[in-house]
């Protein structure tokens, strides 16, 4: 088959006294926002050349369909379908909520009764199938789904192509009729008033950015909501906290990825007709980031004022919200989480080490311990309140770790029992926690920094250097890797694949200082780490030179992108979903959705010459050479608002032109019904990771496996 060209159209833009030249440039289509909510608006040359891309990487997967096929039955077949989620209780109320997933249901469906009736009188007031269908939509994403204080209205929000520009609706539980006009354009949360007659809403403006909070009486028109607060700095975004755990505020957050600001206003003035009056808890300053709560007559800081880069909890009287106190110091290195209250008890989480953790204080006694209920070395912690009131000794712990099925207990945090109440069921009677191993080591990078991996393989794989491996990173945004259990990582690790995460910088896994020395002007240490993780795996022998398949999404794709320029011979392949990949080019254009928002993350090129060279350096599209390759698969979506589809698609064409090798070049682009997360629903998540795996499979020859 013939392998698809893109026509070259050269564009040459000056910046800083340089001369960007663009042959692709084209395909951005200046009205890009439109076509994510409309997709017809597509330039015609542009739809034809994704058709043929998709065309061409369905003939050379074809060999690998029935592959699909087995991969989808054996993942979707470890998970049981008809399932419930713990219970949650309103016990003033009278109230109980849960959810429950089906065989038949690729959506999740939602349950209540009153306490103490039979299961006859069960009430189903949320099936995503139903709703689906009653709609009549190919894509349908839920941004939530909120219950009034009085248990009465339903509050949802729907994005019906994948743009994520939601749409909220209000009904009356009891007879499921709508009683409210479309709220459109909206960034999908829904906060009710506690006397159930408002709800609250952030508005996107028509860059998708969040920048208007309104206050919305049910019932009346969207055009005579009250503008609550609006965000005026290009670079900040806005959206509803919600309710204080006192449930005495409400409050407002906005932020750029290193600043933050709050406002607050009572609960009783939200149920007033008068206009609300904000109150700012602290003004804005450069790189002071802090959010609020509200318990026991206290305001309680989360901040990393006063030098303490990985957060400390400080509080003040609501009386005076000036004069704060340390509650919880700085720790080096060891990220202090927010909290979570109960009357006697304080809970919160901290990562240290690439490690997260829980401890619990009583306040009567100011006593902390860490909650530890696992003895694996590395393991993922949680914690849930059963129920809204707070007058309890009891939660809902739960733990799993990479090798681990996920345990929910209940826990009594005065006597320490614990009992199982939920486990996460694997239907795989080969599966067992003991046949397979996971591994804490740490790798130096090429300045010398330790980077965390987290290895896990089946037991009988041997470490003699003939395994493949997968590398999967992230390092943006002080973003930290999970460590919990996923039985589809199953398909690959019983297939002697080493599943590895490598806690590289720009992430937070150590701290503040961690995301610092992989952002911004020293991005590279990002790519630096992963190669380093890379050879360290060879070295070890747990795989060979040229064995390893990075694995990696969105700015994550950035980070495949720029290794694959700088060190492809260490790879067998990469899949790189929805990934940034003209990180440049979109960094100079500010009319697109997150770009002013994430100079603070990777610097502003079009204003800054030092950026701008920067960025330019490391590029993924503007760093590819005429060298060997290793085997792409690029995934992208048409709807991605986050990510435009251009990237993916401007790296695969120019790609195309300077590989020297025979490997492996596929463009995979969804055109309808899938955002930055893919398509909606259960089988459509469960196809597209059997189409990864059946890639990955592809290129190790392990087709008939």
């Amino acid at each position: 088959m013939k392998i698809p060209q893109l026509k070259r159209k050269l564009e040459v833009k000056k910046y800083h006294n340089f001369e960007l030249k663009d042959e692709f440039s084209w395909v951005h289509q200046k009205d890009i926002l439109n076509v994510l909510k409309d997709s017809s608006k597509l330039n015609p040359e542009i739809r034809k050349y994704l058709e043929e891309e998709n065309a061409y990487t369905k003939f050379q997967m074809k060999n690998t369909e029935q592959l699909q096929k087995k991969l989808f039955n054996e993942i979707k077949g470890r998970i049981k379908l008809d399932d419930e989620s713990l219970h949650f209780f309103y016990n003033k109320d009278g109230w109980e909520y849960w959810s429950k997933t089906t065989a038949k249901n690729n959506y999740g469906i939602h349950l209540r009764k009153k306490i103490g009736d039979s299961k006859d009188k069960i009430q189903e007031y949320w099936n995503g199938d139903k709703e689906k269908k009653k709609l009549g939509a190919s894509y349908f994403g839920v941004g939530d789904l909120s219950v009034s204080h009085d248990h009465s209205l339903l509050g949802y929000s729907l994005d019906l192509n994948g743009s994520e520009f939601y749409t909220i609706y209000i009904r009356r539980i009891a007879d499921e009729k709508i009683i409210d006009e479309k709220i459109k354009n909206t960034s999908g949360g829904i906060t009710f008033s506690k006397d159930n007659r408002f709800i609250f809403y952030t508005l996107l403006n028509e860059k998708h950015q969040p920048k208007k909070v309104f206050r919305h009486k049910i019932g009346s028109s969207q055009k005579d909501d009250e503008l609550i607060y609006e965000e005026l700095d290009s670079k900040f975004t806005v959206g509803m906290g919600g309710l204080t755990a006192d449930e005495k505020f409400f409050t407002i957050g906005t932020s750029d990825h290193s600043t933050t600001e709050t406002y607050y206003f009572t609960s009783n003035s939200a149920n007033s007709e008068e206009k609300i009056k904000l109150k700012l808890f602290q003004k804005r300053a450069e790189k002071i980031r802090y959010s609020i709560d509200s318990w026991q007559n206290y305001f309680w800081i989360h901040t990393n004022q006063d030098k303490s880069p990985d957060f400390k909890i400080c509080r003040c009287k609501h009386s005076d919200p000036d004069i704060w106190e340390d509650f919880i110091p700085a720790k080096k290195e060891a990220v202090i989480g927010s909290l979570e209250f109960l009357d006697d008890w304080i809970i919160r989480g901290e990562m240290s080490n690439a490690l997260p953790k829980l401890f619990v204080r009583n306040i009567k006694t100011n006593e902390e311990e860490e909650l530890v209920f696992a003895d694996e070395k590395v393991w993922s912690p949680g914690v849930a309140g059963m129920q809204k009131e707070t007058n309890t000794d009891n939660i809902y712990i739960n733990y799993s770790s990479p090798k681990t099925n996920g345990k929910s207990f209940i826990y009594n945090l005065r006597t320490r029992e614990k009992r199982l109440v939920k486990e996460q069921e694997v239907l795989d009677k080969n599966y067992s926690p003991k046949n397979y191993i996971t591994e804490r080591l740490e790798c130096p990078s090429h300045d010398g920094r330790l980077i965390p991996l987290t290895i896990t393989r089946h037991k009988d794989t041997k470490i003699d250097g003939t395994a493949n491996v997968l590398l999967y990173g992230y390092g943006s945004y002080g973003s930290n890797l999970g460590f919990g259990f996923s039985s589809t990582k199953l398909s690959l690790l019983n297939r002697n694949i080493i599943w590895v995460n490598a806690s590289i910088r720009g992430g937070r896994e150590r701290g503040e200082v961690w995301h610092e020395e992989g952002k911004m002007l020293n991005k590279k240490n990002t790519f630096e780490d992963y190669i380093s993780a890379a050879k360290f795996l060879i070295e070890k022998k747990y795989t060979y030179k040229g064995g390893i398949i990075g694995y990696g999404g969105s700015a994550g794709g950035l980070l495949l992108g720029g290794v694959v320029n700088k060190s492809p011979e260490l790879f067998l392949g990469m899949i790189i979903q929805v990934g940034f990949l003209d990180s440049l080019t979109t960094n100079l254009d500010h009319s697109l959705p997150l770009t002013l928002g994430e100079l603070t993350e990777f610097g502003d090129a079009k204003n800054n010459k030092e950026h701008f060279e920067y960025i330019k350096s490391y590029s993924p599209y503007h760093n590819i050479t005429k060298m060997d390759y290793c085997n792409l698969l690029l995934v992208t979506n048409l709807k991605d608002v986050r990510v435009i589809f251009d990237e993916p698609t401007k790296f695969t064409a120019k790609l195309r032109q300077f590989k020297t090798d025979k490997n492996l070049l596929l463009l995979k682009c969804e055109l309808e019904d899938a955002g930055h997360g893919g398509k909606s629903g259960r089988d459509s998540a469960i196809e597209e990771i059997a189409f990864d795996y059946s890639f990955i499979l592809k290129i190790t020859n392990k087709l008939n496996t």
